[in-house]
């Protein structure tokens, strides 16, 4: 089944990006304790880009994705969307839609799972079951439909957490390390649903450890250290030769301080 079942179609899907992306956040600071986590950090996400976010353990990818989706409000500083509306949690969450990096799923079947959240986001009762079959389809789940979602593969349940999220129709889609335990061959099962949904319109936000994914998957590089933006490029040139020192030293594979 084409996937523009699941948007309804490339022109929707495209409207919708350019309606709520780029998003632009500014001077965002966010802070436990008297701690700044994120200090003062500043970025744009251009419509329909796929923007990699890397960064050492501790630098604030997962915070920032988290901030742009609404489960964490900042300390400080705004985030604004391209209608220059504020950064509302609860616009956000209707713009963008996040897939962690361990699957929360329902106590229910795959296609529960799918069914309960296109409820969630409203969808009509007599269109659900086509939307459900058109999501599974997808991820190649639908042999597995009436199974639980929970004794699913790590690989299949990855898959069903993007759909699910993909179900929203989001302009944007935040991925936190999606692939970050998977072997090989579920890490391109996934790595093919974030191509389809980017060529769909969908922009992606995705942070990674993985160089090489990053590589596959970047049309530009997030660099974060210390919770501040170190540098951001457009992917070629960012491999060819970061102008950061921190993350030179990443690519490496040598400690920065």
């Amino acid at each position: 089944m084409a996937i523009a079942g699941f948007l309804r179609d490339a022109e929707a899907s495209s409207s919708r990006a350019a309606i709520a992306l780029p998003v632009r956040m500014r001077d965002v600071v966010y802070e436990i304790a008297g701690k700044r986590l994120i200090d003062g950090l500043s970025l744009s996400l251009r419509a329909r880009s796929r923007c990699v976010v890397m960064g050492p353990n501790g630098s604030g990818k997962s915070l920032t994705l988290r901030i742009l989706q609404g489960l964490l409000q900042p300390t400080s500083g705004t985030i604004t969307w391209s209608d220059g509306a504020p950064g509302h949690a609860e616009r956000r969450a209707r713009r963008s839609a996040i897939v962690m990096q361990r699957p929360v799923l329902l106590r229910r079947s795959v296609a529960a799972n799918l069914e309960h959240a296109l409820a969630v986001y409203g969808e009509r009762r007599s269109e659900r079951r086509g939307r459900v079959e058109a999501l599974l389809a997808m991820a190649e789940l639908e042999h597995l439909a009436a199974r639980p979602a929970r004794v699913l593969s790590g690989g299949e349940q990855q898959r069903l957490s993007v759909v699910r999220a993909l179900a929203a129709e989001p302009a944007l889609l935040l991925l936190d390390e999606p692939t970050a335990s998977l072997d090989p061959r579920a890490t391109a099962m996934i790595e093919a649903l974030i191509d389809r949904a980017h060529r769909q319109g969908v922009g992606i936000a995705l942070v990674t450890h993985d160089i090489g994914q990053a590589r596959r998957t970047a049309d530009e590089v997030v660099f974060l250290s210390h919770g501040r933006v170190a540098e951001a490029a457009p992917a070629r040139a960012f491999f060819a030769g970061p102008r950061s020192e921190a993350a030179a030293a990443y690519l490496d594979g040598r400690l920065f301080y």
